[in-house]
C-alpha cells in the first residue's frame, strides 16, 4: 500500500492528530514479549492475548537477511513509475498484487502462523490444537501478505501550518482493528505504529527490526468468547523517514461459520457473540467506517442500525499477495 502524499497540496486538517499527551515510545517499555524457545512460551502468549492484544515475537527463527531482501525489493517496487507498478495488478480497490503466489511461493509466514495460533489453543487448553489454525491452513483460506509504504511527509518537517502541526502528526492509516483471526507485522526502522490502551491513550511502539509483533484480530476475540482483545491501532506517518511494513492477516475461507468455542463459553452462560460467516463480517467490515466498533453488531445483545453502517473509505494502493 502506496500512502502517497500530494506534492505541493495544502494538508488536510482532518489528518491531523495532536499527540501532546501521548506516551513516547523511549518511556513505553508495556509490550509483552514471547520468547518461542521458553516452555512458557504458550501461557506467555494467552496473558498477553488477554491482557493487551499485542505481543512481541522473540526467538522466532526467521533469517534477518531474508526479511531485509524483501524489504529491499518492496522499497524497490514502490520507487517505480506508476506504469510499472501497474503491471503488477489493478491498484484498485486494495492494490498492486495477485491473488495466486503460484506452487513455488514461500509459505514461510504462514508456517509460523500455525505454530504461534497452535500455541494459543494449548495456553488456552483447548482439547483441538488446530481448531484456530486449521481455518488458515487450507488453499480456500482468505489470508494475504500486505506491504504499506508511508513516504516521509516533508510537509511536516517544513512546519507548513505551523500552529495545527504543533503536537501533532499526520494519520497514515487511521485507528482501527483488524478484522481477521490475527495479524503478523514486521516494520523497518521507522516508528509510526501507534495502539489504543484502555486508559484512553495512544502510545507508540518502537520499531524493532529483529522481533515479529502479532495483533488480535476480531474473529479470534469472537471465537474466544471475549477472553482475547482485538487491539485497536493506527499509524502515523513521519517526517524525516519513510516507513514500510510489512503485513500477514490470517483470514479463513469465506463461508467458514465464525462463533465463540464452546468450551470457552462458562457453564450455565450464553455466549456473547451470534455465529456469522467470515463473508458476512467482511462485508459488514467494508460498509463501517474504518474507527467503527464492528464487532458491536455481532454481539448477541446488540441493536442493530443499518443505516448506520455508511461507506467511509479510502481508495489506496498496496501491493498485497491472497494466500488462497
Amino acid at each position: 500500500m502506496d500512502f502517497v502524499p500530494h506534492s505541493g497540496a495544502a494538508l488536510d486538517e482532518s489528518l491531523l492528530v495532536n499527540t501532546c499527551n501521548d506516551i513516547p515510545s523511549n518511556m513505553f517499555t508495556g509490550v509483552p514479549e514471547v520468547d518461542l524457545s521458553d516452555p512458557r512460551a504458550k501461557t506467555l502468549m494467552v496473558k498477553a492475548c488477554q491482557n493487551f492484544g499485542l505481543f512481541k515475537v522473540l526467538n522466532h527463527g526467521v533469517p534477518v537477511e531474508l526479511i531485509t531482501n524483501m524489504e529491499s525489493e518492496a522499497l524497490h517496487f514502490f520507487t517505480q513509475k506508476q506504469s510499472h507498478k501497474d503491471h503488477a495488478g489493478p491498484p484498485e480497490p486494495f492494490g498492486y498484487g495477485t491473488r495466486k503466489i503460484g506452487p513455488n511461493g514461500d509459505m514461510g509466514w504462514l508456517e509460523y502462523l500455525l505454530f504461534i495460533l497452535e500455541l494459543m489453543a494449548d495456553g488456552l487448553e483447548i482439547e483441538t490444537n488446530n481448531v484456530f489454525s486449521m481455518m488458515i491452513r487450507g488453499e480456500r483460506s482468505d489470508s494475504c501478505l500486505r506491504i504499506n509504504h508511508y513516504p516521509a511527509c516533508s510537509e511536516l518537517e517544513k512546519g507548513q501550518k505551523a500552529e495545527a502541526l504543533s503536537g501533532g502528526n499526520l494519520i497514515g492509516f487511521g485507528e482501527h482493528t483488524d478484522p481477521q483471526i490475527i495479524s503478523i507485522i514486521r516494520s523497518n526502522e521507522s516508528e509510526g505504529l501507534q495502539v489504543f490502551l484502555e486508559a484512553e491513550t495512544w502510545v507508540s511502539i518502537p520499531p524493532d527490526q529483529t522481533c515479529f509483533f502479532v495483533i488480535v484480530g476480531d474473529l479470534l476475540q469472537v471465537m474466544t468468547n471475549g477472553k482475547f482483545k482485538s487491539l485497536k491501532h493506527r499509524v502515523l506517518t513521519n517526517s524525516s523517514m519513510s516507513r514500510l511494513s510489512l503485513i500477514y492477516f490470517g483470514g479463513p475461507p469465506l463461508d467458514e461459520k465464525i462463533a465463540p468455542l464452546p468450551s470457552l463459553v462458562p457453564t450455565g452462560e450464553e455466549s456473547l457473540y451470534k455465529e456469522f460467516t467470515w463473508q458476512q463480517y467482511k462485508t459488514a467490515a467494508y460498509k463501517s467506517r474504518l474507527s467503527d466498533n464492528r464487532l458491536s453488531r455481532f454481539e448477541k445483545s446488540a441493536i442493530v442500525d443499518e443505516g448506520a453502517y455508511g461507506m467511509d473509505c479510502c481508495h489506496q494502493n498496496c501491493l498485497m499477495i491472497l494466500y488462497n
